[in-house]
């Protein structure tokens, strides 16, 4: 099987079929044992989720695991050659010193194309549908598929300048995703940090600005030691309502749809990045909702995952249903979704250590309720929320935007990358000196 991508659409005519290995080298350089490093910088497959790195991993050389073999450089692209389908890759455009990649990686260098446009182009939909096909239909537990499929693709090329448009088009969508990634990181650091000043450290404002413990505020005799004077134990269910969630039966078709009622997974949340929800991967239909125990949950509500695993949490922008996965809190106004997000983000821990179960641990409707919490006076939450609120709104616009350009790239991409649409540039048609694939080659048509 080779792949034709983009719905078997003919190239321009001056565009050139060619091996991927005639135009880069596919796990080029591997660390041994007589390198002399002393500390690596490790990407683990599991690290690379929406195109990005979620966290490097440091280690003594001797130390690493032992798939922590491929050596990564500038402009290098990381693809997963297991489970091809959960998209675990990036493109590295500054390397940090001695980056190791696992071997559970296929680590491109582009050499005689241009790196964003190759990028792309490996990593647009119909190639990741093309590698899991070929995954899917190896005998391994882990669909997974050898490197070599990569070198022997067949890829069509344009001209190395509208190459070089086109990668450089793909790269400032995502660059302003990025962008977007690290506002947000910025927001949310700066919120866990303002409630753990006030409701771990107890620096909240006094009645004269100045932060309660720092200067003097009164405490009181707690069953979780000295709490601020009028603060109160309680429960989670004196933050809001618990609500659980319900799954239409999968034997009636008519119950789903691709859009009516949102309702949400634990595996939504676990695909997304975002503080915010608005629907998962599939709705249900309002006969799915009328013949199950599905309950409407309001905008405002924090979902939180319940079971495998407990702790994925996020805040609905709009009605949403769950399934039973979730045991979601609906706060009380005076309350608010934010004060409750962050809460249950601080306190996950103490919530899982009250699950059970053999198989997997999950929380129950009725122990969530009993969940002990801390509740400050009324005065203290509205100042929290004055504040959090609009940093929640920042944050819900770049998520939003992001989502936009998301589809913008997703929609260009395969138009860009089989000539549907062209850039404009300066036509220079002359053909690079570049092997010409063997005509043998099949075709693949997806």
């Amino acid at each position: 099987m080779s792949f034709e991508p983009f719905n078997g659409m003919t190239p321009p005519n001056e565009w050139k079929a060619r091996l991927v290995k005639d135009i880069a080298v596919v796990n080029e350089r591997s660390i041994k044992k007589s390198d002399r490093i002393d500390t690596i910088q490790y990407i683990d497959i599991a690290a690379v989720n929406h195109r990005n790195i979620d966290q490097l991993q440091t280690f003594k050389l001797n130390d690493a695991p032992s798939r922590a073999r491929r050596i990564v450089q500038d402009n290098d692209i990381l693809i997963s050659t297991v489970r091809p389908n959960l998209k675990h890759y990036t493109m590295i455009r500054k390397a940090e010193p001695d980056m190791i990649a696992s071997t559970g990686f296929a680590v491109i260098s582009p050499k005689r194309v241009h790196p964003d446009f190759l990028y792309y182009y490996l990593t647009s939909d119909s190639y990741t549908r093309y590698l899991t096909q070929i995954a899917e239909g190896q005998t391994s537990a882990y669909p997974a598929f050898n490197s070599d499929i990569i070198e022997n693709t067949v890829i069509y090329l344009p001209p190395e300048n509208e190459q070089c448009e086109i990668g450089e088009m793909l790269a400032s969508v995502d660059k302003k995703i990025e962008l977007n990634n690290a506002i947000n990181k910025n927001l949310e650091e700066m919120a866990q940090a303002l409630f753990k000043r006030w409701f771990v450290d107890f620096e909240f404002p006094n009645e004269n600005g100045e932060p309660y413990k720092s200067s003097g505020g009164e405490f009181e005799e707690s069953e979780l030691g000295l709490i601020p004077k009028n603060w109160k134990l309680g429960t989670i269910s004196d933050l809001g309502e618990v609500a659980g969630g319900a799954t239409p039966s999968k034997k009636n078709e008519d119950f789903y749809t691709a859009r009516g009622i949102p309702w949400i997974t634990p595996k939504d949340l676990s695909k997304i990045n975002n503080k915010y929800i608005s629907r998962g991967e599939i709705d249900i239909t309002q006969k799915g909702f009328s013949n199950s125990s599905v309950k409407l949950l309001p905008k405002g509500t924090v979902l939180f995952s319940s079971r495998a695993p407990i702790g994925y949490i996020a805040i609905a922008k709009n009605e949403v249903t769950t399934n039973q996965g979730f045991k979601s809190v609906i706060p009380f106004k005076h309350v608010g979704s934010e004060f409750v997000y962050y809460l249950l983000k601080s306190n996950v821990e103490t919530i899982e250590s009250r699950a059970s179960g053999s198989t997997f641990k999950e929380i129950s409707g009725a122990e969530m309720k009993r969940v002990p919490v801390l509740i400050p006076t009324e005065d203290v939450l509205a100042k929290f929320n004055d504040i959090v609120e609009p940093i929640g709104r920042l944050t819900q616009k770049c998520e939003e935007e992001n989502e936009d350009l998301t589809q913008l790239r997703d929609t260009l991409l395969p138009k860009l990358m089989s000539g549907e649409i062209r850039v404009p540039v300066e036509r220079d048609n002359s053909a690079t000196d570049l092997p010409k694939v063997a005509e043998s080659n099949a075709i693949y048509q997806p």
